[in-house]
């Protein structure tokens, strides 16, 4: 065996261990950092050809350092809605002050300066923002996603767009003469039933709106629609304008259900607002008393929000001080086949390669991504114990790599002197 051989492999095992300890300082100085995944040394042997029988050629050591990424890590809880968690596989998606994509664990987030929930790291949280629509998920990308911002909540308010009445009509009722009808804004109007509902302007300012439904014939009837305002001091017809609209709808005999020509919803252009859709496709006409059964609106009045809540899908709420609740964002979780392969990158961040698999997005309690759990962060993985006995064996595989080069030297000395 040559001398040298045995120096060059003791180099290799002093490095080895070299590395080996570099991973131990490294795991022991995150003990404590948020959502940190323990790295490890492994190694191969590495041999050189001593095919020719003549003499052993000693080989070296590889050493291959692996990051236990898919490692879940104890979950502890924190005074903060914003401190998140992920409980799963998979991971929140963050960027840097570029707009650069990254998927990460440490779920330290608070609101800067801007509003906008950053990490300790300095990474911004992204969210898909929701816009009373599901969000368009593109699965294989970032396309799509914003940082989610608090500041954006501070004052906001949202027009009226869409609704729902449910009420059942009193069959046994008497059919109003045609002078009678609310439509007419006559001194002689009256109706059947009556129901007032409060929708939001463009601005926020509330609007009160009157609907009012006369039976007109038999599973007949009529609904005008008035705009509050407009209503006199008398408090009773004629208003000051006319009904903002007005439709027929017409019942089934049989079941006492919408007849199947019947409309099931009425636009109702609201003042200062947007164009109000109200859904009608559950009224009924039984025999019985007139019955409110449902009644909702989306909007809301400008109001700041006083409250942030994540639920375990991913969805952030706003609550506002006005009592009204709504989904601002949804946090989209990631995932890849080979987390374990992924590349870590300062900041405790991480970002795809060829062996881990590109990423794949969707949200949380689907696909095996796990749940988001607001207030809690996830545990670094490193057990002080288990590197701590690392490093001891660490240091004892260094120091017998070391008194081998040692012992090569020597020889190497006795080797030249003979010469002399």
């Amino acid at each position: 065996m040559s001398l040298y051989g045995v120096m060059r492999t003791s180099t290799s095992g002093m490095s080895a261990q070299s590395n080996r300890l570099a991973t131990v300082a490294e795991n022991v100085a995150n003990v404590n950092t948020d959502g940190y995944k323990r790295s490890s040394c492994r190694f191969s042997s590495l041999l050189v050809d001593s095919s020719c029988g003549c003499s052993y050629n000693s080989g070296a050591v590889e050493t291959n350092v692996r990051t236990g990424v898919g490692a879940q890590g104890s979950l502890i809880s924190s005074d903060s809605i914003t401190d998140l968690a992920v409980s799963g596989d998979g991971f929140f998606v963050v960027a840097d002050d570029m707009g650069t994509p990254y998927l990460t664990r440490a779920g330290a987030f608070v609101a800067d300066g801007e509003g906008e929930l950053v990490n300790a790291a300095g990474f911004r949280l992204l969210g898909y923002p929701l816009n009373g629509t599901d969000p368009n998920v593109t699965v294989n990308g970032y396309a799509g996603l914003v940082p989610v911002s608090l500041a954006e909540l501070a004052l906001t308010a949202t027009p009226s767009t869409s609704g729902l009445f449910t009420a059942n009509l009193p069959s046994q009722s008497a059919a109003l003469a045609a002078a009678q009808l609310p439509s007419g804004n006559a001194a002689t109007a009256s109706y059947t039933a009556k129901s007032s509902l409060v929708v939001y302007g463009n601005l926020g300012e509330t609007r009160t709106l009157d609907l009012y439904y006369a039976k007109t014939a038999d599973n007949s009837w009529e609904l005008a629609v008035y705009d509050r305002a407009d209503l006199p001091a008398t408090g009773t017809f004629p208003y000051g304008a006319g009904p903002i609209a007005t439709t027929t709808l017409s019942f089934a005999a049989s079941n006492g259900q919408l007849a199947p020509a019947s409309p099931t919803s009425i636009t109702i252009p609201v003042p200062d607002g947007a164009a109000l859709t109200l859904d009608l496709s559950e009224m009924s006409q039984l025999a019985t008393g007139y019955m409110v059964l449902g009644a909702q609106v989306n909007g809301n009045a400008a109001a700041s929000a006083d409250i942030v809540e994540i639920a375990r899908d991913g969805t952030v709420y706003a609550a506002y001080d006005n009592g009204d609740r709504r989904a601002v964002y949804r946090l989209p979780l990631a995932s890849v086949a080979s987390p374990d392969n992924l590349d870590q990158q300062t900041g405790n961040v991480f970002v795809t390669t060829s062996e881990s698999g590109p990423v794949r997005l969707g949200f949380a309690q689907e696909g095996g991504r796990g749940d988001i759990v607001s207030g809690a962060l996830e545990q670094s993985t490193v057990d002080l114990a288990t590197e701590l006995t690392d490093m001891i064996d660490a240091q004892r595989g260094y120091t017998a790599n070391s008194k081998v080069f040692q012992t090569g030297a020597e020889l190497m000395d006795v080797l030249v002197n003979l010469k002399r």
